[in-house]
């Protein structure tokens, strides 16, 4: 698999075929498998990405500790908002009903972590919900996300423990923009464009989960993600170009990472975790746990 999207890109651009070709080609000699094969588990991971989506829409999910659940329903069923009826709602609604069903314990695709695993799901479904793509195009789609995904991984992390948020929901808008950006037609150049614009509009972003649990701010922010990922779909596509390569912007979430306190990476010892309110509950709903499972 590629170490730099720049030299996916090139190879892309050098022979005119989409990112999603020579990601799912690359994948293939690297695992010893076919094309096919890999295709084939990228289908299993929609349908799975689906059912979590319409899982966490019906509304009657409650994490263990009590803390988040029915509000994808919310943003579904809710009175009129100035986004009412629109995609962009009912993609943050979807990037929220994954996360409710992974804070009850359910079953999702880690994408690129359980942490982060709203934001694709949620962006590529719900723009193919309102273009009419097909289910051929987002699997394409989502070669690129693990391509975009490979890269981030290799030059930095994936992990909220050793970089913080933005390396799980930062990580997944960049995927999420990306691919969705190869899904609507954009080119591979594009591709680049929109993964730096997302990443780097979450850069910082710190993990912060009350009482270590995955569940607040975790559940909202893939929806704050997904709506980045946004951001930079549309910019993207409009043509809009960031000055700093998505390698670079990559590596300085890497960076970031490795400068960032320890309090701001999984730990529940800064940010929301650590004000009074967020430690008030964590106590509250850990004890609630304890007792329950007693």
């Amino acid at each position: 698999m590629y170490r730099a999207l720049a030299d996916a890109i090139r190879d892309a651009e050098a022979r005119g075929v989409t990112l999603s070709q020579v990601a799912l080609e690359a994948e293939a000699k690297d695992q010893g498998r076919t094309v096919e094969s890999i295709r084939d588990a990228l289908r299993r991971a929609l349908v799975v990405m689906r059912e979590a989506i319409d899982r966490g829409m019906i509304g009657d999910l409650k994490s263990s500790s009590g803390l988040v659940g029915g509000d994808a329903a919310k943003l579904r069923t809710g009175p009129d908002g100035p986004l009412a009826d629109t995609p962009f709602r009912d993609v943050l609604a979807r990037a929220i009903a994954v996360q409710e069903v992974n804070a009850a314990m359910g079953v999702i695709v880690a994408a690129p972590t359980a942490g982060g695993a709203g934001v694709l799901p949620a962006v590529l479904t719900g723009i193919a919900k309102a273009r009419g793509i097909d289910d051929e195009r987002v699997i394409d789609a989502l070669a690129t996300a693990g391509l975009i995904g490979a890269v981030v991984a290799e030059r930095a992390s994936l992990s909220g423990a050793e970089g913080g948020c933005q390396a799980e929901t930062g990580a997944a808008a960049g995927m999420a923009a990306g691919a969705a950006v190869e899904m609507l037609g954009g080119s591979p150049r594009q591709v680049g464009h929109a993964t730096a614009l997302a990443q780097q509009g979450t850069l910082g972003l710190v993990c912060d989960p009350l009482g270590g649990l995955v569940e607040l701010p975790c559940v909202f922010r893939n929806a704050t993600g997904a709506a980045i990922a946004m951001a930079a779909i549309e910019m993207a596509m409009a043509g809009i170009e960031f000055a700093i390569p998505a390698d670079e912007v990559i590596d300085t979430m890497g960076e970031i990472g490795k400068n960032m306190d320890v309090r701001y990476r999984e730990t529940a010892g800064g940010g929301l975790a650590a004000t009074p309110t967020g430690r008030r509950l964590a106590k509250e709903r850990l004890y609630e746990i304890k007792r329950a499972g007693a």
